[in-house]
Order: structure tokens, then sequence, then C-alpha cells
């Protein structure tokens, strides 16, 4: 007879680096990927705001995540990226990132939820650990970083 493996949930992350830190971000929510280009500026918007991009046709507000979570301001370099986001209450939005580093596949028994209330801004925009290689990943509730109203 032959055995039945059950197959363990698996979620797959694009990495991505702000500063020094890797974070994760679940591939399900990401359109695209494309390079830094010119950010129309708006007006009386939050600070973290940083416009809007013409992708296809399409106008994409852009936020600069490293601004929400209270890191220092982007440093626009040649790694830098804007990751396109699809998401169901906020619609389509674009998040500036220093750099794209890979996909990962992560199953559950290597994510570890996080349920502390951190005095460390960032840390509030955490949905678990992820253990990979050795090493660790933040991954992004996405649902707390990008607001509702952009």
């Amino acid at each position: 007879m032959e055995e039945l493996r059950v197959a363990s949930e698996t979620t797959q992350f694009i990495v991505i680096k702000l500063g020094d830190e890797q974070y994760g971000i679940d591939i399900k929510y990401i359109d695209n990927i494309v390079r830094m280009q010119h950010i129309t500026r708006v007006p009386k918007v939050a600070s973290y705001l940083k416009g809007v991009i013409n992708l296809r046709g399409e106008v994409i507000p852009v936020m600069s995540i490293r601004i929400k979570m209270g890191l220092k301001v982007d440093e626009i370099t040649k790694s830098s990226r804007i990751i396109i986001l699809k998401m169901e209450q906020q619609g389509t939005i674009g998040v500036i990132v220093d750099e794209v580093k890979e996909v990962v596949t992560l199953e559950a028994a290597q994510i570890e939820k996080v349920a502390y209330d951190s005095k460390d801004e960032k840390d509030n925009f955490i949905s678990g650990i992820g253990k990979y290689e050795g090493g660790l990943i933040s991954l992004l509730d996405l649902n707390l970083v990008v607001p509702e109203n952009v």
C-alpha cells in the first residue's frame, strides 16, 4: 500500500531589503516589480505617500514603506524597485523597496507568529518571522503597512 503524504501548507514570499533588514512580502499580493521611475508628487498627502506613477496607462499611488515604518528616508539606488501590490481593500499601490532579493517558499512550521506589542514602530507591521536557511525574515502584514484610504 502506498503511503499518503499530506502536503504541508506553504507560502511564497518575495524577500526585500529595507536598510540592513530583510522582509518578506506574501507573493499573492504582488502584481509586478518595476524599476524606479519618475514619481509625480501629489500635494497634501501623508509624508509616506511619495506620489503617483503611470504604469501602462494606470495611475498608481506609491508609498515609502521606510517612512511608514519610522525608518530613515529612502535612498534611491540602482537596486531600488517599486513593487506593485494588488490589495483587496486598498486596490493597487506601489511600495518603494531598497532591493528585491529572492523568492522563498516557507512551510507553516517555518513561520513563527508574532503576538507582542512592541514600542518599536516597525515591529507593529510584522505578522510573523520566517526561518529560512539559518536566517530570519520579518514577514510584513501588508494590511497594516498599506493604509486603507490611499
